[in-house]
């Protein structure tokens, strides 16, 4: 592993500890950068996460995308862990974990409706998952969130809770809000990706492109990563760091949610037979959330300086630094699945 891939969880932990100095340090700061937003799309993270997104995406071999498409076991399987297990299990913690703090509940449900589309794509690459299976399982979640978000949110957060007795309520969202989010973190990197790769095979050869221009470019995936992750903190500093104890409040069901959905998805894949790389991918699929769309609906249903809002700014503040210490739990597990890397690994020694 490259030495900026080994140091990860250094740079993580330098970048937040910079954004949360910024944060507080420069007056103003987190007003500047909403500031800087087209239709309530942070434009400082989303230029963050395409170029994180687009050099993993440009690694992706295109033509190899109807072998993960004939799976049906890894298909279906990702789609009952993204939107059956996944929203019903943030339904139950937010209310099992946080049944007097109503406006952190709702944001929490929030987040675990929106499924990730952006930020996978990343773990998945870093823990040596299947490029090609990410790539197709995110862009089916992208179509599932674009059909579902609206649809589950009034189930989670008004119909079913009516059934239990439990207090209900609603969010504001509509078909455009969530294809702007599927367009901007998924369309523009992946469709750059993909003009990348054809258009660079066909001028200097896949051999060129792979030894020569992949190497140059994968460098910024992590460059793009530590810059949305140093925004992120800044945009949040002061609230972090005035109310702690609300945000660990929140970031328990989140450590759960997380660790389940991750253990959930190698657990099937396990079961499956579906070898390392894809069952890794099918864990972070799982795992991760779209937490640009999260905390957009919940600033325009509630405001920005709202609980629930609040809730889904800690989703990815939480997120980062767990699924970077699931991506070393990921490689720990490597040679579980894969024999051939322990029968290398032991006749290196």
């Amino acid at each position: 592993m490259p030495l900026l891939d080994r140091l990860l969880p250094v740079w993580i932990g330098v970048a937040m500890a910079a954004g949360l100095l910024l944060g507080r340090m420069v007056p103003g700061l987190d007003s500047a950068l909403n500031r800087v937003a087209v239709d309530g799309v942070s434009l400082p993270i989303a230029l963050g996460l395409l170029i994180m997104m687009y050099p993993v995406l440009a690694k992706v071999r295109y033509d190899r995308l109807d072998k993960v498409t004939g799976d049906r076991r890894l298909l279906i399987s990702s789609l009952a862990l993204n939107w059956v297990l996944g929203p019903a299990l943030m339904f139950t913690l937010a209310w099992l974990l946080l049944p007097d703090l109503p406006e952190y509940r709702t944001g929490l449900i929030i987040v675990g409706l929106a499924r990730c589309i952006a930020m996978v794509i990343i773990w998945n690459d870093l823990a040596c998952g299947d490029r090609e299976a990410a790539a197709v399982l995110v862009a089916l979640n992208a179509v599932f969130q674009l059909v579902m978000f609206a649809a589950l949110g009034w189930f989670y957060l008004s119909v079913l809770p009516g059934w239990l007795g439990l207090a209900q309520t609603a969010i504001t969202t509509s078909p455009w809000q969530i294809a702007e989010s599927v367009l901007v973190f998924l369309g523009i990197p992946l469709i750059a990706g993909y003009l990348t790769r054809r258009f660079g095979e066909r001028a200097k050869g896949r051999r060129w492109y792979e030894s020569v221009f992949l190497p140059k470019v994968g460098p910024w995936a992590l460059y793009g990563l530590l810059f949305t992750v140093v925004v992120l903190f800044a945009l949040q500093g002061e609230q972090i760091t005035s109310r702690p104890f609300d945000v660990a409040r929140i970031a328990l069901p989140l450590l759960v949610y997380f660790a389940v959905m991750w253990g959930g998805g190698y657990l099937v894949g396990a079961w499956l037979g579906l070898g390392y790389a894809r069952t890794t991918t099918l864990a972070f699929t799982a795992a991760g959330n779209n937490f640009e769309l999260a905390i957009a609906v919940a600033i325009a249903t509630y405001g920005a300086t709202s609980g629930q809002a609040l809730a889904g700014v800690v989703g990815p503040l939480v997120e980062v630094p767990v699924l970077v210490a699931l991506v070393y739990a990921s490689l720990t597990l490597r040679r579980r699945f894969d024999p051939d890397l322990k029968s290398a690994s032991r006749s290196a020694s």
